[in-house]
């Protein structure tokens, strides 16, 4: 009889698996459905994910690599590796290498954003980053993406409107009070960083970034970013049509994110 039950509760899930798959909206029907929710004037979103390939050729960047992550909002590709990420909070952030010794008393002492290095260092201890066992960490516009294997996160830059969809997609089927959330953090460590360490242990928090005042300047005044864990990004891919998005009150900010009030 247990052995009956177990074979018919196997049977189960995997019809259920067959059902969720069924269901799951592929690559260019969320680009459709996105479009359609924010219109043509929302940059389309950033995959990131690391690899053993590159995507492209490992070129020189600026020592803050946001402006050239933002870049990738244009329709380029992206390729980050210990070689082109010369900052040493960047390097550490994208778990290229160790945090550099001069890291906690550089943002104390020289940035003010922490008012001790001992926070400073307790901070990063707490965030257990590892080193990535992959030698790429690569970025590349939706349109551009033909799987999310080996992506990390979804990268969103939004201006307060579009951020306000964003944040109404993701409270919809998640009702815990972190749902959203806004923490301390560089603008590369709110993008990557928590974005790969969610999307490990399959967690459900997206994180609103770009409030690092040093990287402030590399982006368009009136943006923030938006990141989404992978595996939670799966899961938002089917419920956008029956969230906020697609209601008549955000068909109004809608209009104005597209200049047509």
């Amino acid at each position: 009889m247990i052995v009956f039950l177990s074979k018919i509760r196997i049977f189960v899930m995997v019809i259920i698996q067959i059902r969720l798959s069924d269901m799951a909206m592929s690559i260019q029907e969320f680009i459709v459905k996105y479009k359609e929710a924010f219109g043509e004037n929302a940059p389309l979103p950033i995959s990131f994910g690391y690899s053993n390939e590159a995507v492209t050729e490992v070129r020189r960047i600026p020592r803050c690599m946001i402006g050239a992550i933002r870049k990738v909002c244009d329709g380029g590709v992206l390729t980050l590796s210990v070689d082109n990420v010369l900052c040493g909070g960047g390097s550490l952030y994208t778990a290229f290498a160790p945090m550099p010794d001069r890291v906690p008393v550089f943002v104390s002492e020289t940035e003010h954003y922490k008012q001790t290095k001992e926070q400073v260092k307790d901070y990063i201890d707490r965030l257990g980053i590892h080193l990535s066992e992959k030698p790429y960490l690569n970025f590349v516009r939706m349109d551009h993406v033909t799987s999310l294997d080996e992506v990390e996160g979804m990268l969103f830059f939004a201006t307060p409107d579009v951020l306000s969809g964003l944040c109404s997609w993701a409270f919809y089927d998640n009702n815990e009070d972190d749902a959203v959330c806004a923490r301390f953090a560089s603008g590369c460590c709110s993008i990557v960083t928590f974005a790969a360490k969610e999307n490990a242990k399959g967690g459900r928090r997206c994180f609103i970034g770009m409030l690092d005042p040093s990287a402030r300047p590399l982006v368009p005044r009136d943006e923030l970013t938006f990141t989404i864990p992978a595996c939670r990004f799966k899961e938002m891919m089917n419920t956008m049509e029956q969230s906020a998005l697609f209601q008549k009150a955000y068909s109004i900010v809608r209009k104005r994110i597209n200049e047509e009030i």
